[in-house]
């Protein structure tokens, strides 16, 4: 399998300050928009899983554990995974409290049906199209019957962020993922896709904005879900 993350470890130290230079045209840094997913995360949890504070979650392809530090205090048990070393340090350092584990980019380094919930964040368009299956399908293994695999992307519908992604050092020749095509690598893993939204509409954290145009294809990126079959229905 192709290595989707090696070329980050020269990001790891200036990860924060790139990714805002590129989207300083918002007018928004980057942890408004971190929290955003953040908070979606966590809605899905409460919703389909119960209370995050039970629940035990992964971050696979976690970089510097800017996610995390939204995450940490309202999860039991949270665990991060990524293929920079580099990045893992600058994790660990950041949120003590997290379980961070390298990954070689084919197997993760966690058992199979250990978990209630793994997500990812703007990590498979990283991975070469003929790689994303077997990256998806790592993500069902290590989550129990009846748990979720929760996968955000980039929206290549959405000229804004195409821009950005144009202009980000770290995504220059890279692929994004359509809807569709995500939905197909959920079900191909043997997952049931229980649910879709877009987000970030606006350069302004809003709720019911989110809310309301959810489901329409314009929001800057989107998430996934997968539900693997088995257990008890969320």
């Amino acid at each position: 399998m192709t290595d989707p993350g090696v070329h980050f470890d020269p990001y790891a130290d200036t990860y924060r300050r790139d990714v805002e230079q590129t989207i300083a045209f918002s007018r928004k840094g980057l942890d408004h928009y971190t929290e955003v997913k953040a908070r979606a995360l966590l809605d899905l949890m409460r919703r389909r899983l119960g209370d995050p504070s039970g629940l035990s979650v992964l971050d696979v392809g976690c970089g510097t554990g800017e996610t995390d530090r939204f995450l940490a205090a309202a999860i039991g048990s949270l665990h991060g995974a990524d293929i920079s070393g580099r990045s893992i340090e600058r994790a660990r350092e950041a949120n003590p409290g997290v379980d961070y584990r390298r990954y070689d980019g084919e197997t993760l380094p966690f058992d199979e049906n250990e978990l209630d919930l793994s997500f990812s964040i703007n990590v498979l368009h990283h991975v070469e199209p003929g790689d994303r299956a077997a990256v998806v399908a790592e993500l069902g293994r290590v989550v129990r019957p009846g748990g979720l695999v929760a996968i955000a992307e980039h929206n290549p519908v959405n000229p804004l962020t195409r821009r950005v992604v144009r202009s980000c050092a770290f995504d220059v020749g890279v692929k994004l993922l359509p809807r569709a095509e995500l939905e197909g690598l959920l079900a191909d893993a043997g997952l049931d896709v229980v649910e879709h939204r877009y987000l970030i509409f606006l350069p302004i954290r809003s709720v019911s904005v989110d809310r309301l145009l959810r489901r329409l294809p314009l929001g800057a990126q989107y998430y996934v879900v997968g539900r693997v079959p088995g257990g008890i229905l969320g």
